[in-house]
């Protein structure tokens, strides 16, 4: 019976020294093998300057989306939007693109380079190569167009050159609007139409 205890406490003395050993030899090789990688291999997001962020917060691809008292459905997308500031409010955004679904089934998209949503004033700025393409045939560009968030109003104050079923206008101004239960387009301000009728 003492032989059996010696041998079991020799055996005991001797795994205390081994395993931690072995344990960290496995540890050293853990260490040895994640360095194996190459040095210039980051992780994807380690380039973000977060500092940068800090100094001039933005939201990626924001989506507004809202019912007009008309019924239209108005959405708005941006590539990139930043903080209006202190004393305008609202947001700036670039690569702007809305669209407007009256109850009618009428689409209109619009697009441009830039542009300012104010929820509180209740308006969304586009400037910059701004388009509207209309599911009823119109393209229209311009350089800035302002939309109405709570009613279907679109109003461009500047000029305006549009293609059409009838053929091309030319305008000094263009408003879209309401009038009763239909939607309307006037254009304004020394208009041209040049008549191409379609076979």
């Amino acid at each position: 019976m003492a032989v059996h205890d010696n041998i079991h406490s020799r055996l005991v003395a001797w795994l205390k020294v081994i395993l931690p050993l072995a344990a960290l030899a496995l540890l050293s090789m853990l260490f040895l093998v994640s360095r194996g990688g190459a040095p210039d291999d980051r992780l994807p997001w380690s380039k973000v300057d977060v500092e940068e962020l800090a100094r001039a917060p933005r939201l990626t691809a924001p989506r507004y989306a809202g019912v007009t008292l008309d019924g239209a459905a108005l959405s708005v997308t941006a590539e990139v939007a930043r903080p209006g500031t202190a004393e305008g409010g609202g947001a700036a955004a670039s690569a702007l693109t809305a669209r407007l679904e009256t109850p009618d089934g009428v689409t209109t998209d619009l697009a441009a380079s830039d542009g300012a949503l104010d929820t509180a004033a209740g308006l969304l700025t586009l400037r910059g190569d701004v388009r509207i393409t209309a599911s009823t045939g119109y393209v229209i560009t311009t350089d800035e167009l302002t939309a109405a968030l709570d009613r279907t109003l679109l109003q461009a104050p500047g000029a305006v050159a549009a293609t059409a079923p009838m053929g091309r206008i030319e305008a000094g101004a263009m408003q879209m609007t309401t009038r009763g239960d239909d939607y309307v387009v006037v254009f304004n301000g020394g208009v041209k139409l040049v008549y191409e009728p379609r076979n």
